[in-house]
């Protein structure tokens, strides 16, 4: 039996790899396979009535996993420097604004049709309002450089944002000015913990002579998120913060606790770091959404009942993306169409609190608009030519 599971599970991420490699020639989003594939494999197992043990309580392991890895990889690409200010100005008002306006526009909704609170009607739809960065990301591959760097931005810093405003919403019972200034305080405290962590992970990365080395950065990273979202700090600011101060160290190096570094050597180790964070944001991620795919029951893909929500908010989601767009003179193809749901909206969904819950937000809900933006950016990627990369070099 051991030796059929492992069979089983390197063939299918043998699949999830060929999905990824060809969608740039394809130009299908590798989520809605590897849902596919998870789906096929539930049936096979249904059809040939082979026993599988609950797999639902490892999907929020692995979202949460997945996320910290996401954010670290993207967060890692992006490029700061004074040029650039003005466009990291302008990427953070164009990630979080249209999450305010869709997840305060989707809860009126909620809130009339359902005759639900209006604070339980928003921590329903603030999933909805956050772009997947784990779908983006990998999309925008074959896209030019600074279509790239502004996909990488948004949807990092929309997964930053939505899950601030969600745990926000749903961890307290009452909002005022008090607990805003809280939140405020949280904000500054996990600011502080962030740079003293970087600096430490930093130093240990220059450092470290032992063979393995990248692992314990990675579980260390890890570690100190889950803490800080034991306390309610907001966890994914450190990897944002992490992920952007190793991948412009050349941008600080005049730092006094930069000089006191091995430079040479830390830029060696975190090109290192990064090519092992890309591998094994392609395991988590594959695993998750195969994982998701398998755990999807085809009654609740061809729900009805949940159909015409689903285009509405898929609608509504690009309705808004298109008017800030415009309003912001952000070109509109193809960055209008990579706006899709995906992980985070699937790990705040598990998330939200059994006293918060809605009958309409449901598992058939929340597959349909995965799909439905992911097709959606699919047509948009279309038109798109794919780049010719340049190849890296590796510093020496």
């Amino acid at each position: 039996m051991t030796t059929t599971i492992l069979i089983t599970i390197c063939i299918l991420l043998l699949i999830a790899y060929i999905f990824d490699v060809s969608s740039s020639k394809t130009k299908i989003p590798s989520v809605i396979l590897l849902l596919l594939i998870g789906w096929v494999v539930k049936q096979i197992t249904n059809n040939f009535q082979i026993f599988v043990i609950d797999l639902s309580p490892i999907l929020p392991i692995l979202g949460t996993i997945g996320l910290i890895l996401i954010v670290l990889e993207g967060s890692l690409e992006i490029e700061l420097n004074k040029s650039k200010l003005p466009f990291v100005g302008k990427t953070t008002i164009i990630s979080f604004v249209p999450i305010l306006i869709f997840a305060f526009g989707l809860a009126a909704a909620f809130q009339y049709f359902e005759n639900v609170s209006f604070k339980i009607a928003l921590a329903n739809a603030i999933p909805f309002a956050i772009i997947s960065s784990s779908i983006a990301i990998p999309s925008a591959q074959n896209l030019p450089a600074k279509d790239r760097e502004f996909i990488t931005f948004e949807s990092s810093l929309s997964d930053i944002f939505g899950v601030l405003f969600f745990n926000f919403i749903t961890l307290n019972d009452e909002i005022g000015f008090a607990l805003a200034g809280n939140f405020v305080v949280e904000i500054i405290l996990m600011l502080l913990i962030s740079f003293i962590a970087t600096i430490g992970l930093a130093y240990l990365l220059s450092k470290i002579k032992h063979h393995v080395k990248y692992l314990p950065i990675i579980l260390i990273i890890v570690l100190i998120y889950n803490i800080s979202k034991m306390f309610h700090l907001p966890a994914l600011i450190f990897i944002l913060i992490f992920g952007i101060i190793l991948g412009n160290i050349d941008e600080i190096k005049n730092l006094r606790f930069i000089k006191n570094f091995q430079l040479a050597t830390l830029q060696r180790e975190v090109h290192k770091f990064k090519e092992l964070t890309i591998e094994i944001v392609f395991l988590v991620r594959a695993l998750f959404f195969i994982l998701f795919g398998y755990l999807i029951n085809t009654s609740e893909l061809l729900n009805s009942e949940s159909i015409i929500w689903a285009i509405s908010i898929s609608i509504g989601i690009f309705f808004i993306r298109f008017i800030i767009f415009k309003i912001a003179r952000i070109k509109i193809n193809p960055l209008l169409y990579i706006a899709p749901r995906g992980l985070i909206t699937i790990l705040l969904f598990l998330s939200i609190p059994l006293n918060q819950q809605m009958r309409l937000v449901n598992n058939s809900l929340l597959i349909q608009v995965i799909i439905i933006t992911a097709f959606i950016m699919m047509l948009g990627l279309m038109s798109v030519k794919p780049e010719v990369k340049e190849v890296e070099k590796v510093p020496n």
